[in-house]
């Protein structure tokens, strides 16, 4: 008796990872490899960015690779965090013998390099036409994502915010 209890229960756990298995494998679960892209919106530096887990250069361009599922699902959220440089164009010191930054200058530099992270929503795409994920830092520390197909400048772009502003004297509470 106790050996037809045993053989049901390791059917039924084999239906049931089977059924899990089937799962992971329906077109809704389908994965796939995009670019990472840093729209600076402000007059701070951003170092380097990382989103979800994936790292990613903070300086523009496109960064390989995130993983994302094909198709949008409700409830996503990239979980962003990133590295500021509250003064990119700083006159720091250079070293008197070879080359690069005097140490204790630089060292002074980058210890006003600020943190931050943010959980934002990732917008519904249509279908399956996500093209990449590109995050916009914006003034006071906000960041915003898209999948658009469109590039920032085009009419059709979902974020209009423009480069360059500057930080208002006080922040929104968010």
């Amino acid at each position: 008796m106790e050996f037809m209890m045993n053989k049901l229960l390791a059917r039924g756990l084999l239906c049931l990872l089977g059924l899990m298995l089937y799962g992971c494998s329906s077109a809704d679960n389908e994965m796939a490899g995009g670019n990472l892209q840093a729209v600076n919106h402000t007059l701070h530096g951003i170092n380097w960015m990382s989103v979800n887990g994936y790292r990613a250069d903070g300086g523009g361009g496109l960064s390989c690779c995130i993983i994302m599922p094909i198709k949008w699902r409700p409830g996503m959220k990239a979980n962003v965090e990133w590295g500021v440089d509250p003064e990119p164009f700083a006159k720091i010191k250079k070293k008197t013998k070879g080359y690069g930054f005097d140490d204790e200058a630089w060292a002074e530099h980058e210890a006003k390099f600020q943190h931050h992270s943010a959980t934002v929503d990732i917008p519904e795409w249509p279908g399956t036409e996500s093209c990449d994920l590109k995050v916009h830092f914006l003034t006071c520390n906000q960041v915003r994502v898209t999948t658009a197909c469109a590039v920032y400048g085009q009419p059709n772009y979902p974020i209009k915010q423009p480069l360059e502003m500057k930080e208002p004297a006080v922040c929104p509470k968010l």
